[in-house]
């Protein structure tokens, strides 16, 4: 009788699941599990980090709506999936991450990189288990990716000693599973629909906030419905960006401290009240707004605050009954309402001061008028993948984006080093889905220096990405090369270096000859659009363009603090 052994049974069914793509780093006991996924026909990327292998398979769970897999080895390759295994689970991207353990025999007799991995992953994960045979990988499998999508989606993890990947069995001793199902549909309480519309009605300064959950949704038909429909004013959550244009006449992100602050009646659309969104108290909100809350997951609602109207439901039907509900109401909200002056005023006030910023192109350059010129120069609906302090921050207000999920970044657990592993999925996205669309990851050069070397990765699977350093020497700021190298010279180099201080001027555009390559060193604007230009005309493979800018610039004054304190 034919046998079959665990490495094929567990990539079939990985491959029955609709697992697509696999990112990871081969070891015992997992190489020949990694050819048996080739065979299974699904896309097999072999990263430089786990961490980041983790980061580009949950990207592309966000991007594709079905969950990417990482596959480690045993011990230290599982524990270095834990950032992104976290990372996931807090951003609500889907992932699965498989690991290989210790064979059987070897527990508690010192296996080699034997460690309680079920147990470790579990604070990390929906889901975590060890398939006991070989016959019950499909089943394992089929409900790990099934609850990385149902509800708020996550992270999953599946442990595999050796002895499992390497055992034989009949072929017609695994059980035939059913394939994936569609995750279920919440739809709306008819009655909290009611409430909502009649708090709608009310309001004199209504806000929309569009969060990353209404992106994740697929919603945006029905989200820019409700704005186009209705003339109320949004404001949208970093990865939020796209649903409705953030070039949208309604969008009102250039007065969002004063939106946030006035509102007397905020609707959230899939956003938290975290501190992305400054947990929805008082300085930051007003102390008698009201919230009317949509969001798939039950436990989130009232959190933080507790809302007027809180609704569980996915965000399609219920955003669909709202707009119904106004609409038979007639309602419009009128661009001559003394709130839509406000915000306007308050917008043209703050767009004045940024362009001032953005218009002096002097040298060393700023934030400003880096990304405003780099904007300029790019072409449109790229996905654009960001992450750094300023570099993210300001880059949210100046990089546009008119699609959703076409904005990556550290999101809501604010992790760093996510850039790279996520322009590899994105590239991986658009090579498959959307060939002519391209990917720039806009990287501060603390961060950058996080997942760097997948760099390889990306010239060895020939991802036309477009790596943009914006370079100030420093986490938060540096130092000028020479006023740097005199406080080095001072005294012991470890106790009078600033801890928050980089290598001055770093060449970071140097790494591509590493690869028989040219990357492009910057310091003015029109370098910077000449190197951009040029850089988009490669389509086999990644460059770094590498701005050098002020080590001390710094973002417009900002009328709170970036984090203000929940006790506020």
């Amino acid at each position: 009788m034919e046998d079959i052994d665990g490495n094929n049974v567990l990539a079939q069914a990985l491959k029955k699941q609709g697992i697509e793509y696999v990112f990871g780093i081969i070891g015992y006991p997992v190489i020949e599990l990694s050819m048996a996924l080739q065979m299974a026909d699904i896309h097999y990327i072999g990263m430089r980090n786990e961490q980041a292998a983790c980061y580009a398979a949950q990207a592309i769970g966000y991007l594709t709506g079905n969950p990417g897999a990482v596959l480690v080895v045993s011990g230290p390759g599982l524990l270095h999936t834990f950032g992104g295994l976290a990372n996931a689970q807090i951003n609500c991207w889907p992932v699965l991450v498989i690991g290989g353990s210790a064979a059987q025999d070897h527990e508690g007799i010192g296996g080699f990189q034997e460690c309680n991995q079920v147990e470790l992953a579990r604070p990390y994960c929906k889901y975590s288990a060890r398939p006991p045979s070989i016959s019950l990988i499909p089943l394992h499998v089929e409900k790990a990716v099934r609850l990385t999508k149902n509800g708020r989606p996550g992270a999953a993890y599946l442990d595999f000693p050796a002895n499992i990947l390497s055992g034989r069995v009949p072929v017609d001793s695994i059980p035939d599973q059913y394939g994936p199902t569609a995750a279920p549909i919440i739809y709306p309480n008819p009655g909290a629909i009611q409430e909502a519309v009649a708090v709608l009605l009310k309001a004199k300064r209504p806000l929309v906030i569009v969060g990353k959950g209404a992106a994740y949704a697929r919603a945006e038909k029905e989200v820019r419905e409700l704005i186009d429909s209705t003339n109320l004013p949004f404001l949208a959550t970093p990865m939020g960006k796209g649903v409705i244009p953030d070039t949208s006449p309604k969008c009102v992100a250039s007065a969002r401290s004063l939106a946030l602050q006035r509102a007397d009646v905020i609707i959230l659309l899939g956003a938290r009240l975290n501190w992305i969104l400054h947990f929805g108290r008082p300085q930051r909100f007003s102390p008698d707004v009201k919230v009317i809350q949509i969001d798939i997951c039950a436990e989130e609602l009232h959190n933080s605050v507790k809302s007027e109207v809180a609704i569980q439901s996915d965000m399609k039907p219920a955003v669909a009954q709202i707009l119904e509900g106004l609409q038979r109401n007639k309602f419009v909200f009128s661009s001559q309402n003394e709130w839509w002056r406000e915000l306007e005023k308050k917008c043209q006030d703050n767009k004045k001061i940024v362009q001032a910023m953005s218009a002096d192109v002097s040298t060393p350059l700023n934030y400003y008028a880096v990304f405003h010129n780099l904007y300029e120069a790019l072409p449109d609906n790229c996905i654009i993948v960001s992450e750094g302090a300023n570099t993210m921050d300001i880059g949210r207000s100046m990089l546009f984006n008119n699609l959703p999920r076409h904005r990556l970044d550290a999101g809501t657990f604010g992790t760093m080093g996510v850039g790279p592993g996520f322009a590899i999925a994105a590239a991986l996205y658009c090579r498959h889905y959307e060939p002519n669309k391209r990917v720039i990851c806009v990287e501060g050069d603390s961060a950058f220096g996080f997942s760097g070397m997948e760099v390889e990765t990306m010239v060895r699977y020939k991802l036309p990405i477009t790596v943009v350093v914006v370079n100030n020497s420093g986490i938060y700021t540096g130092m000028e090369p020479e006023i740097f190298k005199d406080i080095q010279e001072s005294g012991e180099i470890t106790k009078v270096t600033p801890p928050g201080c980089l290598s001055s001027v770093t060449r970071y555009d140097n790494m591509m000859s590493l690869f028989g390559r040219v990357g492009f060193f910057v310091q003015t604007v029109p370098e910077l659009k000449k190197a951009v230009n040029e850089a988009l005309k490669i389509k086999d493979g990644p460059t770094i363009v590498n701005v050098i800018i002020n080590p001390t610039a710094d973002r417009k004054p900002q009328t709170f603090n970036w984090l203000t304190e929940s006790k506020l």
